[in-house]
């Protein structure tokens, strides 16, 4: 018990206890507000998305906050992961095996699809450093994008097909088109559910709220702070670079996948530019390294844009302006005051708690 309290009172702890509150407790609200029939159509649509949307903002700040490396390209992993999610869902709907197990075998091939992208774009990437970085993974996701522009698959008796021209392009009778070109996909059984969406936050959470506190982690935050520091004590730098890169790339396929699955249709337009800078946005204005802030942040400029409709044209100029203060409070003193005196209070908290410790032996 004592062991817990002292990790609750670290940065650490405190983060991890904060992250994880605040997802269970949105899901229990969420959940009730449901079972009372009390959340608009509206917003019933938005809780998968959302859910996709934070664990990207999570596995961005990893390469973003973590690892300290812009990266534009994360809608690209995003799409990998739809649209491998999408043809290995429609693969196993013949299969007879239950939705669950399709939905989460399909996010498997998402993940591992999208970490293979990463691993072959970080390979001679993550030798760049600062814009170059930014604007080489900008192009690879417009050069994924493009790609699924003029990709046909297909599915028949004897298995998938693969083409990049339409006129090459020839199924069996049985057979069934998956990916039409820009035309994307169409009548994809929706396996996403909110429950879903839920155990991928919690997972994507544990495991990367471990990894950067573990050995890892702190290998990585020493090559983002000081790359030749980090090479003189014998950090492999490329090694660690990469490593993140590819399971922040890994988890973003898996939200492609919830993602692409909560829709009948989905096109590679989807996962533009203006994907990537949006989950961008979600990491910045959490916080860079910040967590739990990702996951704050991420939900409500998902929602918030939806709550505004009602005010017509001024929706995104209001929408602009309160981005915009909400920037301006997380980099002001006020911010930083409050906690302060959070952490002022913690402290306290521990060593009352010591001092009881101490009197009852």
């Amino acid at each position: 018990m004592q062991k817990l309290k002292k990790y609750a009172a670290t940065k650490a702890g405190r983060d991890a206890i904060i992250s994880f509150g605040i997802v269970i407790i949105a899901f229990i609200v969420m959940q009730a507000l449901l079972a009372a029939d009390m959340v608009s159509s509206l917003l019933e649509g938005l809780l998968v998305p959302i859910c996709a949307y934070v664990v990207m903002a999570v596995s961005l700040n990893l390469t973003v906050g973590i690892l300290g490396e812009l990266s534009l390209g994360h809608a690209g992993f995003m799409s990998v992961g739809a649209f491998s999610g999408i043809v290995a869902a429609t693969c196993l709907s013949g299969t007879g095996a239950p939705e669950p197990v399709q939905l989460a075998v399909s996010i498997v091939i998402g993940g591992i699809c999208a970490a293979i992208a990463g691993v072959i774009i970080g390979v001679p990437v993550l030798r760049l450093k600062g814009d170059y970085l930014a604007i080489v993974t900008l192009a690879f996701g417009e050069i994924i994008k493009n790609i699924v522009n003029v990709l046909y698959v297909g599915l028949d008796s004897s298995g998938l097909h693969f083409s990049l021209l339409e006129q090459r392009f020839e199924l069996a009778e049985d057979g069934e088109m998956i990916i039409n070109g820009a035309m994307g996909v169409s009548g994809v059984s929706r396996l996403s559910t909110f429950v879903s969406g839920f155990v991928l936050v919690l997972i994507t959470l544990l495991l990367i709220l471990n990894l950067i506190n573990s050995r890892a982690g702190r290998a990585v935050m020493a090559v983002r702070d000081n790359k030749i520091a980090a090479d003189s004590i014998g950090i492999s730098t490329t090694r660690y670079k990469l490593m993140a890169f590819v399971i922040s790339a890994a988890f973003a396929g898996m939200a492609g996948t919830l993602y692409g699955l909560n829709y009948t249709t989905t096109t590679a337009n989807k996962f533009d530019f203006n994907t990537s800078i949006l989950i961008l946005v979600f990491v910045v204005l959490g916080g860079l390294g910040n967590i739990w802030g990702s996951v704050i942040a991420a939900t409500l400029l998902t929602v918030l844009p939806e709550m505004l409709r009602e005010v017509g044209d001024f929706r995104m100029l209001i929408y602009a302006i309160l981005l915009i203060a909400m920037m301006l409070f997380n980099n002001s003193p006020l911010k930083q005051r409050i906690l302060e005196k959070r952490g002022m209070k913690q402290m306290e908290k521990l060593e009352k708690a010591e001092q009881s410790g101490k009197e009852g032996a």
